[in-house]
């Protein structure tokens, strides 16, 4: 069974836990600050309010049953339909977009190869 991390992340005043790869969390996390960072250069009127990530970790044992962890492929790939919706014209937004995509191409990759029988 694959080695599995958590990401707790906030938005405002809800939380989500996003279960990746161990191998890919760190990417995550990275793509994270990488976004936050950038965000303010946006100059377009739908840019979005972004989670934060707060923490992450090994094991999970979720008691509120009102939670339960988004997979990490589905987490980026709502991110990555977020961020292509962005009708931005001064800042580069294909930047940002790249990185998405290419955590998205691995995670995809990763699950392909842990899903072969």
């Amino acid at each position: 069974m694959p080695q599995m991390r958590y990401a707790l992340l906030k938005h405002e005043d809800q939380l989500e836990f996003v279960e990746m790869p161990s191998t890919h969390m760190y990417q995550l996390t990275a793509l994270n600050r990488r976004l936050h960072k950038e965000l303010d250069k946006l100059t377009a009127a739908n840019v979005p309010k972004l989670a934060h990530v707060i923490a992450e970790f090994d094991n999970l044992e979720l008691i509120d049953p009102g939670y339960q962890p988004t997979q990490g492929l589905a987490y980026v790939n709502r991110l990555e339909q977020t961020f292509a919706a962005i009708q931005e014209k001064a800042y580069p937004l294909i930047s940002l977009l790249t990185e998405i995509r290419a955590l998205e191409a691995q995670l995809e990759q990763w699950y392909e190869e842990e899903l072969e029988p």
